[in-house]
């Protein structure tokens, strides 16, 4: 029997996980990312952790096909080097693909987390037997996976699929470090700080509902704005339309550009789609070229919560 392992690098939490060939997660373990603070302690731990999966599973190291990892960026897959990335202090030019062939006979494979995700979807997921797939995180940021003529694009430096930083409009909430951009509307940070905006112009007409108070007590997150919509709360009701008025915007650029089959929206537009949809599609079918959209799919991420295990485990296979 053969297996692959996945290595799942995030800001808050690092889990190793072991599978099959038909990617059946059978064993798992986790720590804090704050546990082990220094980069080569961390990377120690991540290999002591797997050495004992594979103990416990009777895996002989020969029957490792090989080992992913998915790691935010920036980073240099071709190089297997981690690049100082914002949620990882200290991890600078971090050789991480070399460190671990070191430890295993295997091969060994580097991706950043929006293309770990989207190739999980493409291959296991919402956008399956597609040949052009677009993934886009709409997490606590917005970037990109892109799967053009059934490969992989990162770019020339991993950059590809910034998505994130294409403007939408001359102000507007600040994401990626420019106003009015894709993820100044289309993250979680970003509605909360679009909520402020729109807060700040209804409180000079009289609003007093309850985000008032929650932003008062700086105690509003994402969530609390989605679920206020859910509920009807006019505010948040206005908040979540404009958000999704502007990834309306955002997909009918990507549509007209690159012509996909299927976009995945994962995260936050996975949960609350029915917030999301119908001001989408209105905008879609304003804004795109009628025979791009009509051959493109708006879907929902299906792995969710699997989906940073899964990743890295696809990134394993170096098949893309």
């Amino acid at each position: 029997m053969n297996y692959y392992i996945g290595i799942d690098i995030g800001g808050t939490k690092i889990a190793t996980v072991v599978a099959d060939e038909n990617f059946n997660i059978l064993n798992k373990m986790k720590f804090l990312t704050n546990e082990v603070k220094a980069p080569m302690k961390t990377i120690e731990k991540i290999i002591e952790n797997i050495k004992s999966q594979i103990l416990f599973l009777k895996i002989e190291e020969d029957e490792i096909l090989g080992i992913g990892i998915s790691c935010g960026g920036p980073l240099n897959s071709k190089e297997g080097i981690i690049l100082s990335p914002p949620n990882l202090p200290g991890w600078d030019r971090i050789e991480i693909v070399k460190i671990l062939k070191k430890s295993f006979e295997t091969k060994v494979y580097l991706q950043n987390d929006a293309n770990a995700s989207a190739l999980a979807e493409w291959k296991l997921g919402s956008g399956k037997g597609s040949e052009n797939m677009i993934f886009l995180t709409f997490g606590t940021g917005m970037g990109a996976g892109l799967i053009l003529n059934n490969k992989l694009y990162s770019g020339k430096q991993d950059c590809a699929g910034e998505v994130g930083h294409i403007k939408l409009s001359e102000n507007g909430p600040i994401g990626f470090r420019k106003k009015g951009s894709f993820e100044g509307y289309c993250s979680g940070s970003g509605i909360v700080k679009l909520g402020k905006i729109f807060l700040e112009e209804e409180v000079r007409v009289g609003y007093s509902g309850v985000l008032k108070e929650k932003y008062q007590n700086n105690s509003v997150e994402a969530k609390d704005i989605l679920k206020l919509a859910s509920e009807g709360e006019i505010l948040s009701k206005k908040i979540v339309q404009q958000s999704a008025k502007k990834l309306g915007e955002g997909l009918a650029i990507l549509i007209d550009m690159l012509n996909p089959e299927v976009i995945v929206i994962g995260s936050i537009y996975s949960r609350c789609e029915n917030l999301f949809e119908n001001e989408v599609k209105t905008i879609l079918e304003k804004e795109c070229l009628t025979l791009s959209l009509d051959n493109c799919k708006i879907l929902p991420a299906k792995l969710n919560e699997n989906v940073g295990d899964l990743a890295a485990l696809i990134v394993a296979t170096g098949k893309y």
